[in-house]
This record gives structure tokens, C-alpha cells and sequence, in this order.
């Protein structure tokens, strides 16, 4: 049992209205903070009132983006219970950010307890309409109260919720996708594994760009050759090549996605050929061309699995599987939010109960 002092809010807000969720812009009513310094340790865990959290102006985080984060979810089974999609990955995930950062690791079943807690205080937050559920934003902050890059003494561990619907608005229908030629994300040695602030902000001017083209994402490329695909925007990225389904290997610029490492360990269950392996843009437009790209799909906790019906490269269009979702696509969607909704059965105990 963690120990755990739990406020509840006197003021409890109306509940959403299901069908416009939207992604991100509503919270539940309450969220969990942890206090860590080099001394104590992680110390004073709470669970409080949903409200704006107090910096010093001098605060580390603010200075030199000392900050990592997470994103998963709860879901409503038909038959009411709530539950998490393999949790302990993002935890895991979350301690090696942290590491990357200079950030202060945090024991994996303390920290998952954690999770389930805020969840279990707000679980009536957890929407039951078809394809909403409950998104979960753990994240961890330095906050010395002193000017200067140096290690970190003190840090803020916290969980906010949200309720949201589909993170595109085109939902599971084929999504646009850029490119891009100018700006880079990540290079190998730096944070492009860790899944922190800097690297989405880098991206914001390119996704900018894009979407005043129309497109929904940008499609980054390595940052040292330039030449090698590495992960869109916010989802990992698979191809399906003359039979073979290609995903970026994680070379240290790629975050390590869960629904990417799921989604490889079904396809390999399916008796699918998957490679980890490097692949140029050149080799990817001319699969297009010559019509052996059959499928293009990204990956992600908020959007699950979303289908890519066009790419664009240079000034060039190129349309992916007649701009429709793929057999393959479809099916991993469909396993996978089976499985986090409970229509399917957990055969790989990827399922943690609320």
C-alpha cells in the first residue's frame, strides 16, 4: 500500500459531453503530484484538486527544458470495469527519459501504483462512448530555484486526465502525410529516443507548415544523411513493401512506441515478415512508383493506428493503396482497440485492471 494523502475537490465539474471530446482540452477534477530532492527522495505523494501548479521564475525546467512525459489510457469495457494498456512499458519508458535527462528515476510499481490511483479517484471521468477514453499525462519537471545548468536536486513528479475522443478528426480514415526536407527532429546521441518537450517542440514550425498544406503530419527524416525515414510527428511509422512490413529501426533518434512494439509482436504472431531495419525515402518513393508499396500506417497511443493515404516529397504526390485504409491496418486497428476495450480476448496479458 503507497502511502498517499487524497483531497478531494469540494467543487466537482459537470461531466463532458461524450461526442465532442475533442483531444487534451478537457481534465478531470482531480491530479496527482510527488515531491522528489536529492535528499529525501520521491516523498509527499498527493492527490488534489485539479488547479495550476506554482514555479519559481528561476526554476529549472523553465530555463534548460528539463521535463519528460508520457502518454497512455484508460478504457471502458462494455461491462463497465476500467482498465490500462500495458502500463509498466510507459513507466518504463518514463525512467529512461528521465535518465536522459538528468532526471530522477522512479521504482516501476511505485510509480504504476501511482497511476492507477489518480485513475481509480477519477474513473467515473472514464467516457463509455464508442472509441473515447480516459488519456493519462504522467510527466516530471526539474525545479531549482537557481540559474545555471547543473544536475538535478529537486523535481515534481505529476498525473493529469483527460477525456478525449480521436486525437484526428478524420478518425481511422487515411491521413496526409509531408516530408520533411528542412528541419530535423532528432540525430542519434541526442533526445530523439526520450520522449521529452524539446523534440516536439522542434517539430511545431514543420507541423505548422504542413498543415497549412493540408497535411496532418510531418514524416521526419534522419538528421545527419537526410535521407533515411525515421517517425512522423506524433506515431511511429510501418510500410508495407512487396510483402514486407518495414519500421524504422531504433537507432536512438526514434522514440521506442508502445503501440509500435505491439503492434510488431502481433504481426510477428500473424506469421507476418517484419523488419526493424533502415529505409531510405528514395527506396520509399520508388515502392510507390512502381506499385509495390501496398499499405503506410503510423502508430501511437493517441491515435492507435492511423492509415496513410498519400505522401508527399518534394512537390510530389504520391497516393498509398488508392488513398484507403489497408487490410493490414485495419486488422491491427482492430486487434488492438479490441484488446484496450475489452471486446478481445488479452491473450499476452498486455491488460492491467483498475
Amino acid at each position: 500500500m503507497i502511502d498517499l494523502k487524497i483531497t478531494k475537490t469540494a467543487t466537482p465539474k459537470e461531466k463532458p459531453d461524450e461526442s465532442n471530446l475533442g483531444f487534451g482540452k478537457i481534465f478531470t477534477d482531480h491530479m496527482l503530484m510527488v515531491d522528489y530532492s536529492r535528499k529525501e527522495g520521491w516523498h509527499d505523494a498527493r492527490i488534489i484538486p485539479f488547479q495550476n501548479i506554482s514555479l519559481c521564475p528561476a526554476s529549472t525546467v523553465l530555463h534548460y527544458g528539463s521535463e519528460v512525459f508520457e502518454g497512455m489510457k484508460a478504457y471502458r469495457t462494455q461491462s463497465g470495469e476500467v482498465q490500462l494498456f500495458r502500463p509498466i512499458e510507459n513507466v518504463r519508458r518514463l525512467n529512461n527519459s528521465a535518465e536522459r535527462l538528468g532526471l530522477p528515476q522512479m521504482d516501476e510499481q511505485y510509480c504504476l501504483e501511482l497511476i492507477k490511483a489518480i485513475v481509480e479517484i477519477d474513473k467515473d471521468w472514464v467516457p463509455s462512448k464508442e472509441g473515447t477514453s480516459l488519456y493519462i499525462r504522467p510527466f516530471m519537471y526539474g525545479n531549482d530555484p537557481h540559474l545555471g545548468v547543473h544536475s538535478i536536486d529537486n523535481a515534481t513528479f505529476v498525473i493529469i486526465l483527460s477525456p478525449v475522443g480521436s486525437y484526428y478528426k478524420e478518425g481511422i480514415n487515411p491521413v496526409k502525410i509531408i516530408i520533411e526536407t528542412e528541419d530535423v527532429r532528432a540525430v542519434r546521441g541526442g533526445t530523439g529516443y526520450a520522449k521529452c518537450g524539446g523534440n516536439y517542440a522542434a517539430s511545431v514550425r514543420a507541423g505548422e507548415k504542413a498543415e497549412k498544406k493540408g497535411y496532418a503530419q510531418v514524416l521526419w527524416l534522419d538528421g545527419v544523411e537526410r535521407k533515411y525515414i525515421e517517425e512522423v510527428g506524433a506515431m511511429n511509422v510501418m510500410f508495407k513493401i512487396n510483402g514486407e512490413i518495414i519500421t524504422p529501426k531504433l537507432t536512438g533518434s526514434v522514440l521506442p512506441g508502445i503501440t509500435r512494439k505491439s503492434c510488431i509482436e502481433l504481426l510477428k504472431d500473424w506469421g507476418e515478415k517484419v523488419s526493424e531495419r533502415l529505409l531510405s525515402v528514395d527506396e520509399l518513393t520508388e515502392a510507390v512508383m512502381n506499385g509495390t508499396l501496398e499499405e503506410a500506417w503510423g502508430t501511437g497511443t493517441a491515435a492507435v493506428v492511423s492509415p496513410i493515404g498519400m505522401l508527399s516529397f518534394n512537390d510530389k504526390e504520391y497516393v498509398v493503396n488508392g488513398g484507403k485504409i489497408g487490410p493490414i491496418t485495419q486488422k491491427l486497428y482492430d486487434e488492438l482497440t479490441g484488446i484496450q476495450w475489452g471486446k478481445k480476448e488479452d491473450k499476452k496479458n498486455w491488460i492491467e485492471k483498475i
